[in-house]
């Protein structure tokens, strides 16, 4: 018979987690608001913060991304399409497609929740 591992709720505030560079962007922080360290052991919900001049070059990840924006504008390509996105956008980056940011409003803030499995970046080129 299989256990069924049950975990404690996390209930906190974001501003009790660390925000990280993201050095692989320019101007771009990140926090891990819910994780494994948190009991959560399927997903990772995060949040990106990218200020003036800030975004991320052309890249691919090995894991989907699902992402909400909270705040500011961006220019966000996703494939052979760029996007002009703003508070209310929901957008889905199925793995290996290639996406970058540009922020064109600063602070360009948005929710990311990805699955918690091994991911690799690979950057495709510098604009979006």
């Amino acid at each position: 018979m299989s256990e069924t591992l049950i975990h404690a709720p996390a209930v906190k505030r974001v501003e009790s987690v660390p925000a990280k560079n993201v050095t692989a962007g320019a101007a771009t922080e990140v926090q891990v608001l819910l994780g494994p360290a948190d009991g959560a052991p399927n997903f990772l919900l995060r949040r990106f913060v990218m200020g003036d001049g800030g975004g991320m070059p052309l890249h691919t990840n090995q894991v989907e991304h699902e992402q909400f924006v909270l705040g500011g504008r961006a220019l966000v390509r996703v494939g052979d399409l760029v996007h002009d996105v703003h508070p209310g956008h929901a957008l889905y980056i199925p793995a290996g497609v290639p996406h970058s940011y540009q922020v064109v409003e600063a602070p360009f803030e948005f929710l990311c929740v990805v699955p918690n499995a091994p991911d690799q970046i690979q950057f495709v080129a510098e604009s979006c």
